[in-house]
């Protein structure tokens, strides 16, 4: 998990897709947290993507830095825990203008049965599960 959330630290903005109604949405991310052993993103629940991992949590992740990059699926859960939305916020000043603290907007989901593929034209892909 370590290594996931470093290479998507390290890209800056990564890509999220979801589902709705069998058509693909993909999104840019760029807030990547480990709080209680676990990987978290940041959204708001008023925003169609929140709606989507709620009625489908099934969810694709791809980043890439310099030239690597990293295929994830997972499971995508809602954790409506006060504590890791402060934490998040901490983390990410900017999104204070925008979210806060029990707001009921300010969503953090975590990655659940993840497998991520590290990739490159240089080297074998490898595979980590968590």
């Amino acid at each position: 998990m370590g290594e996931l959330y470093n290479f998507l630290k390290d890209a800056g903005v990564w890509f999220l897709a979801t589902d709705e109604d069998g058509q693909p949405h993909v999104r840019p991310i760029g807030t990547e947290l480990i709080y209680n052993d676990k990987l978290y993103f940041q959204t708001g629940l008023k925003k169609k993507m929140a709606q989507q991992l709620l009625k489908n949590p099934k969810i694709e992740i791809t980043a890439v830095k310099g030239d690597r990059w990293v295929r994830v699926q997972a499971e995508a859960v809602h954790d409506p825990d006060e504590d890791v939305q402060g934490t998040m916020l901490d983390a990410f000043p900017e999104l204070k203008e925008m979210y806060a603290v029990g707001d009921g907007n300010t969503a953090c989901f975590y990655l659940k049965n993840a497998i991520a593929t590290f990739c490159s034209f240089t080297e074998s892909p490898y595979t980590v599960k968590f």
